[in-house]
C-alpha cells in the first residue's frame, strides 16, 4: 500500500494549501509512461519522510482545474508546496535522489527513533 495519497480539485485547499506540513505533489496521468516511473521514487520518500513531508498526488487530467492554475504542462511534474512559500517543482522523471536535493528534503528527515535501554523486568 502507499503512503503518497489521492488529492482532487475539491479536497486540494485542504490538503496542500491548508497543510501544516510542507506537502509533495505527483502531478501525474495514467496514460505516461514517465509517470509510472516516478511513482516508486515517490513511494520512497513518503516512507522516508513520513511525518514530517506529506505525499499526494493529483491526476492532471481528472482534476484540470488544479492543474491549470499551477501551469502545469508536462508531465510528470513534481512540486513542493510549504506554507509562506512560493511552489518549487521538477519536470520530468526524477530519481529519489534528485528530488530530495531539489527540494531540500534532507533538511526536514524526520529524527531516527531514540534507542532508550530498556528498564530491567522486576
Amino acid at each position: 500500500m502507499s503512503n503518497v495519497r489521492e488529492v482532487t480539485d475539491a479536497t486540494w485547499e485542504q490538503v496542500v494549501l491548508q497543510s501544516d506540513k510542507p506537502v509533495v505533489v505527483d502531478f501525474w496521468a495514467a496514460w505516461c509512461g514517465p509517470c509510472r516511473l516516478v511513482a516508486p521514487e515517490i513511494d520512497k520518500l513518503a516512507i522516508k519522510y513520513a511525518g514530517a513531508v506529506e505525499f499526494v498526488k493529483l491526476d492532471v487530467d481528472a482534476n484540470p482545474h488544479t492543474a491549470g492554475h499551477y501551469g502545469i504542462m508536462s508531465i510528470p511534474t513534481v512540486a513542493m508546496f510549504q506554507q509562506g512559500q512560493p511552489p518549487r517543482a521538477a519536470v520530468g522523471f526524477r530519481p529519489m535522489e534528485q528530488l530530495e536535493s531539489a527540494f531540500g528534503l534532507e533538511a526536514m528527515e524526520p529524527p531516527a527513533p531514540s534507542a532508550e535501554p530498556s528498564a530491567p523486568s522486576a
